[in-house]
């Protein structure tokens, strides 16, 4: 588990020392572009991202001493997020952000059969429509850059949910409410921010829709998603 947190996380760091290099060569002078974003009370612009999703998993206290299958997290893949950004600035170091859109996610959970050792992959696919409500705080300005770090809520509705699917093994609520945080850095140009952020999101509502009929069902308390985003915000 702390493998696979770790791997997430170099890998944001590298993908975003990369943009971070790419886009400070053309950055070499200093025109204090900030200046002029300062004056606007608001902005738009466009968020590409990276996300890798996973369940937090929790086991039904009937069965803490289950014997008969273990439930795990399985691997999954990076799938990518589209969203809509509107920034209003609150004074000079906050922002309150509004960035609907969509993301799409892959989680996977692995059943064990203690005594045959058959494992049944249950993966889920979903397409979320999200609506985040966020604030940022940004740094004193150095040159052309700032560092922030952000946080808030986020609700996310899946348009392509198994809730009333006969063939999965879970069932699993189409709605989500997490909350989320995060830090970047804004680098300044003539006619637009460029901004990649990191961000950690964690649901707070139960995700499983409860099966009696089923052992793999039992055996679970709750299921709260998570996920690491790494974006590309291109606003002005």
């Amino acid at each position: 588990m702390y493998s696979l947190f770790g791997k997430k996380i170099i890998f944001s760091i590298l993908l975003l020392g990369f943009g971070n290099l790419v886009f400070s060569q053309s950055n070499s002078t200093d025109n204090y572009n900030y200046r002029d974003f300062q004056k606007k009370g608001y902005y738009f612009g466009l968020s590409l991202g990276l996300n890798n999703s996973g369940y937090v998993v929790n086991q039904s206290k009937l069965f803490i001493g289950n014997e008969s299958i273990k439930v795990t997290e399985g691997s999954s893949g990076y799938n990518f997020n589209l969203n809509m950004i509107a920034n209003i600035k609150l004074g000079d170091y906050f922002d309150f952000r509004f960035l609907p859109g969509f993301a799409f996610t892959e989680r996977n959970l692995e059943f064990t059969d203690v005594e045959t050792s058959i494992v049944n992959s249950e993966k889920s696919d979903a397409v979320f429509f999200e609506l985040p409500f966020l604030v940022r705080f940004k740094s004193e300005p150095y040159k052309d850059k700032r560092v922030f770090v952000l946080g808030g809520l986020k609700y996310g509705y899946d348009v392509a949910s198994n809730s009333n699917s006969k063939k999965s093994i879970l069932k699993y609520s189409p709605h989500d409410f997490q909350w989320e945080v995060g830090i970047g850095m804004q680098f300044f140009y003539p006619y637009f921010i460029f901004s990649p952020e990191i961000k950690y999101s964690r649901g707070f509502t139960n995700k499983l829709i409860y099966d009696n009929s089923l052992n793999e069902a039992r055996v679970l308390e709750n299921i709260f998603s998570q996920a690491f985003t790494l974006s590309f915000n291109f606003e002005g």
